[in-house]
C-alpha cells in the first residue's frame, strides 16, 4: 500500500514574524507562495509609506481573499494619491469582490477620496458612476448632497440616477427639491424614478 504525503503549507510563527526584517525583505514576502507570508509582509509594510506602490499592484493580483483584506487595511491606513489610485483600478476589476472590496476601502478615505469624486462621478463608464455614488454614502462630506444634485440633473443614464436619488432620499435637504422636480420630468416614462423622487421629495418635506 502507498501513503501519500499530504505537503502542509509553511505556518509563519510570531516568534519569526517578530524578527527584524528590512524593507526589501517584507517587499519579497509580499510576493511569497505562502499567503501566511504574504499577509505578514502586508501588515509590517504599513510603516513604510514607499510600500503604497508594492501594495497596489500585490493587491491587483492577489487571488487570496484574506491577504486582499489586510493589504486593504495597510493602504487605508497608509492613504494617499497611490493608495486611492489603485483603489479606483479596482473599481474596474471584472470581479465583483474587488470592486466592493475597494468602495469599502474608499469609504474609509474621505480625505484623499474627495478630490476625485468629480471625476468619478462623470466617469465613461456608467458602472463607476454607480460605484462612487456607493461611495458618497459613507463618505461623509459637506460636498455629497451637491455631487448628488449634479448626478440626477445631468447624468443621462437611469440607473445612475436612480442610485444617486435613493441616496438624496436619506441625505438630501430643501437645496435638492428643484433637481428633484427635474429629474421627475426628465424621466416621465420611469416608474421607479418617479417613486424613489417623490418619496425623497416627501422626506424632505417632512425635514
Amino acid at each position: 500500500m502507498v501513503f501519500i504525503t499530504k505537503k502542509m503549507p509553511r505556518i509563519i510563527s510570531d516568534d519569526e514574524r517578530g524578527q527584524e526584517r528590512d524593507y526589501a525583505g517584507l517587499l519579497a514576502q509580499l510576493t511569497d507562495a505562502d499567503p501566511a507570508a504574504r499577509r505578514w509582509a502586508a501588515r509590517d509594510l504599513l510603516p513604510y509609506r514607499d510600500a503604497t506602490a508594492a501594495l497596489v499592484a500585490q493587491l491587483q493580483c492577489e487571488q487570496d481573499r484574506s491577504v486582499r483584506e489586510i493589504i486593504l487595511t495597510s493602504l487605508t491606513r497608509l492613504g494617499g494619491a497611490i493608495a486611492v489610485a489603485g483603489l479606483v483600478d479596482c473599481l474596474r476589476s471584472e470581479e465583483a469582490q474587488m470592486r466592493n472590496e475597494a468602495i469599502e476601502a474608499m469609504k474609509a478615505l474621505p480625505d484623499e477620496v474627495a478630490p476625485i469624486m468629480g471625476g468619478l462621478l462623470s466617469d465613461d463608464d456608467p458602472d463607476v458612476r454607480i460605484m462612487a455614488v456607493n461611495i458618497l454614502e459613507s463618505l461623509r462630506h459637506p460636498m455629497v448632497e451637491d455631487w448628488l444634485i449634479e448626478v440626477i440633473d445631468h447624468d443621462p443614464m437611469v440607473n445612475v440616477c436612480g442610485t444617486a436619488v435613493d441616496l438624496l432620499g436619506e441625505v438630501g435637504s430643501k437645496a435638492a427639491q428643484d433637481a428633484l422636480i427635474r429629474l421627475k420630468q426628465r424621466f416621465g416614462v420611469e416608474p421607479y424614478i418617479q417613486f424613489a423622487a417623490d418619496l425623497a421629495l416627501q422626506r424632505i418635506a417632512k425635514g
